[in-house]
């Protein structure tokens, strides 16, 4: 645990009581701070109270005593509506941050110089992360990973010289860290994404700016016209900036051309590492987080033999493009993590003969913007809310059918892949959609989507099969 020091003695407030709202209360009692926790939810406030937790109900405090509000992450800054608390807070003059301020804070106080690495963006932060982490692990570095990847970044082991926190930042937590320096900031692409939570694209894309404009080294990958957009602001205000992109060779940074990451220094190209082979790396968005992780990997003075060891043992994600089983030709993908069409655009783009699963709680735009890839689909299973409106998008265009549930679209879909003949069949879970409908999160989904694969006759998991 991080202690937070440096709310000692301050009387604060803090709202939402999740795990990363438990662990952000736990480390300020043990930095010292005077804690009044609360939550909407009254499961919620009685289970923190069983665990030692401070409670206090904000709705009748006085919120001129407090010196500081922490919010949790999920929990509404600016839109739809501000939350009472924000409310609240900002009518008394109180200050609102989150656990990455925190951290930031800490870090500052005790080791200012110690080696921090934060990686936003609209998808790919956990892969990269995770990538980043493990490049350095597998080269012996003392490697903290955390953040928005699942460790609150409290619960991990507190800065100090020559300790690398690898941390992910979500758009939700960065507009709670006015104070984050990274040294290494990652931006990797800026698509629409959680617009009900910022209101306009411009506004959620400045929020992913402010991580790079902080950091000394500033990592952005330049593949689409937001971030390089960035990337130009950036160097034009003196930032020092690796530009990273995989479609097109660059003279300075790092690029990818036919599977294989190059470093660029003046016009002069190195080969550093082929990711052919690397089933964890598959596609052009892992190509992408490849290609940022190997940048920072340099500027951390990782040798090329570390990178190209670190990238041949990743094993990847769950959730995340994870090939769960096999069964002959046939593999069985879990990408249950892609909650919207530009992250399942990512996988459908990796395969060439798919039996897409697809469905859920649809965000705006629905699948339209997946017709590119239909091609590929030899056929759709759809599941969920979102049904009705997909079948409408593929219309003719791709064979469908309405399963309803994911149990009876993985049957169907592992029963008609078993017949084609293609050299491999995929049946992929990648439901551009939220699991809110039928599951209470991403990660539910895709167990559900493992354990089911798993029981089917003749498939088998990952590591027998590699």
């Amino acid at each position: 645990m991080i202690p937070a020091t440096s709310f000692n003695g301050r009387n604060v407030a803090l709202f939402g009581l999740g795990g990363s709202g438990r662990a952000t209360a736990a480390s300020l009692v043990a930095g010292g701070a005077v804690v009044s926790a609360w939550d909407d939810n009254a499961e919620a406030v009685a289970a923190a109270q069983d665990s030692g937790i401070p409670v206090g109900d904000l709705n009748t405090a006085d919120w001129s005593a407090f010196d500081a509000l922490i919010l949790a992450p999920g929990v509404p800054l600016t839109h739809p509506v501000p939350h009472w608390t924000v409310a609240k807070a900002e009518q008394a003059g109180v200050e609102i941050v989150g656990d990455i301020e925190i951290f930031s804070r800490e870090r500052k106080r005790s080791v200012p110089m110690s080696p921090f690495v934060a990686i936003t963006g609209t998808n790919g932060k956990s892969t990269t992360t995770a990538l980043i982490g493990h490049l350095l692990k597998s080269a012996s570095r003392d490697t903290q990973i955390g953040g928005n990847i699942g460790t609150p970044v409290l619960m991990l082991d507190p800065p100090r010289v020559g300790r690398y926190h690898v941390i992910e930042v979500s758009s939700f937590q960065l507009d709670l860290a006015p104070g984050i320096a990274p040294s290494i900031g990652v931006l990797l692409n800026v698509t629409p994404d959680h617009l009900d939570r910022h209101g306009t694209l411009d506004l959620y894309a400045a929020i992913k700016e402010r991580l790079v404009a902080a950091s000394r080294i500033a990592v952005v990958a330049v593949d689409d016209g937001i971030t390089q957009a960035v990337a130009d602001r950036l160097e034009q205000s003196g930032r020092r900036v690796v530009r990273v992109s995989t479609r097109r060779t660059l003279a300075d940074g790092v690029y990818v051309a036919n599977g294989t990451v190059f470093e660029a220094d003046n016009g002069a190209s190195t080969e550093i590492a082929r990711l052919g082979g690397v089933a964890s790396l598959r596609g052009d968005h892992n190509a992408q987080n490849a290609a940022v992780a190997v940048a920072v990997a340099k500027k951390f003075g990782l040798s090329d033999d570390e990178i190209r060891q670190g990238l041949a043992t990743f094993r990847g994600l769950r959730h995340r493009m994870e090939q769960v089983g096999q069964r002959g030709r046939v593999i069985f993908v879990n990408d249950s993590k892609a909650t919207n069409a530009d992250a399942a655009a990512k996988a459908l783009a990796s395969f060439d003969r798919i039996y897409w699963i697809a469905g859920g709680r649809a965000k705006e735009g629905g699948i339209e913007s997946l017709a590119g890839y239909f091609p590929r689909i030899a056929k759709a299973y759809l599941i969920g809310e979102a049904a009705d409106d997909f079948a409408g998008t593929l219309g003719a265009t791709v064979p469908f059918e309405v399963s309803g549930t994911l149990s009876e679209a993985i049957a169907s879909a592992a029963s008609d892949a078993a017949l084609d003949g293609a050299p491999e069949a995929v049946v992929l879970l990648s439901p551009a959609c939220a699991s809110y409908d039928q599951f209470p999160n991403f990660e539910r989904r895709g167990d559900a989507f493992r354990s089911a694969a798993l029981a089917l006759d003749g498939v088998r998991n990952r590591e027998e099969a590699a």
